[in-house]
């Protein structure tokens, strides 16, 4: 994004938070606080990843005194979070030491100090997070995080509203014995992919006797749909009187397999793109990494098109959606024509992908007749 309008030192730090911060910081809205020259931008809102959603922070800089760090407003859930006075544990003092020391030693030259303030605050964020949720009055929750807070990098949060009952949500990062990064050739991938699953606790309440199952639902980097889509995964059933750290090993046992199949089918998707090779030529264009998109230019007779394939995640069980683009008719609006998604022809993961690429090709064939036809018809009506 551009950073017209704030002052120099102001746009670098944000500029550096933004692009080098571990979390997927973003910015809201920008505005003013100098009464001098309302034009100078000083203050935005940051919109913050935590426990798989999002809190928002307002950062108030003063660009008339440009030497001083920034302050802080936080959420209207968050009045009770003070982070530079709680000292409820030794880990605490260690982060309100380091959050003291970032303001201390604030050196509005750096670009680096707005990161390393934000951060600081998101750890005692997370700390002031794990207290409020240890004094929910349910017992279910209290074993829940004795039995996995081993885990690094677990996140929970307490919400509660006037139209919904109290729940306590956790984020808990899925541990697998596989660097997904490093199983694709020609990965193009900056960070570290991971999945979490979100784990959401109604509180019980006093009249009720048995605790519900949780809410579950796995999230991930949206860059990991190019390979694997965690929404197609089928989670294991939650059975009465189970815990988390019961469920999580036989999840990420789940996962470990489905990813390495995910992996398997790049492969399957590039061969098929191959074998199409044969009766169409080379392709225009294909996407080499993870092989979602291929277009080939065709022809039937003096008519050309092209056919674009496009390919989910779970190929071969779900074959290729096709679109066909002429190269000689144009719409009213100078734009080629094209043909609705196909998906519905002769197909069978069991084939061997010469048999896959020659059925779909002989349907091809068939449906080049019936495109030029409709082409021709949306000529004339224009």
């Amino acid at each position: 994004m551009a950073f017209e309008g704030f002052p120099p030192l102001i746009a670098d730090q944000l500029h550096y938070l933004l692009n080098h911060s571990p979390d997927s910081i973003k910015i809201e809205n920008v505005w003013s606080g100098n009464k001098i020259n309302p034009k100078i931008l000083d203050r935005f809102t940051l919109v913050i990843p935590y426990c798989l959603e999002t809190i928002k922070w307002d950062v108030i800089y003063n660009s008339e005194y440009a030497f001083d760090p920034p302050d802080f407003v936080f959420g209207p859930d968050d009045e009770d979070f003070m982070p530079c006075t709680s000292t409820i544990t030794p880990d605490d003092d260690d982060h309100i030491s380091s959050l003291k020391k970032a303001l201390s030693e604030w050196d509005n030259e750096d670009s680096t100090r707005l990161l390393v303030l934000i951060q600081g605050l998101r750890d005692q964020y997370v700390a002031y997070q794990r207290r409020s949720v240890g004094q929910v009055d349910d017992d279910r929750v209290k074993f829940e995080i004795s039995t996995v807070l081993t885990r690094k990098g677990i996140e929970m949060q307490r919400a509660s509203g006037v139209d919904k009952p109290e729940e306590v949500k956790f984020a808990v990062p899925l541990v697998m014995d596989m660097n997904i990064n490093k199983m694709v050739v020609g990965c193009p991938w900056k960070h570290q992919q991971k999945i979490y699953l979100q784990v959401v606790y109604p509180i019980l309440r006093k009249f009720e006797s048995t605790a519900s199952a949780p809410r579950l639902r796995l999230v991930s980097s949206s860059e990991l749909k190019a390979l694997f889509s965690v929404e197609d995964v089928k989670l294991p059933p939650w059975m009465d009187g189970m815990c988390l750290a019961e469920y999580l090993p036989h999840l990420e046992e789940t996962l470990e397999r489905q990813i390495q199949e995910a992996v398997s089918a790049i492969d399957l998707r590039r061969s098929f793109i191959e074998a199409l090779t044969i009766f169409l030529g080379r392709p225009l264009e294909a996407n080499p990494t993870f092989c979602r998109q291929a277009t080939f230019l065709t022809s039937s007779g003096q008519f050309t098109f092209m056919v674009h394939f496009f390919f989910s995640t779970q190929f071969p069980k779900q074959q290729p959606t096709l679109m066909l683009q002429s190269c000689q008719h144009l719409n009213q609006s100078s734009v080629p024509v094209k043909s609705n998604l196909l998906s519905e022809y002769p197909w069978s993961p069991r084939w061997e992908v010469g048999r896959m690429a020659e059925r779909l090709c002989d349907f091809l064939t068939d449906e080049a007749v019936n495109f030029k036809k409709y082409c021709n018809e949306v000529v004339l009506q224009h």
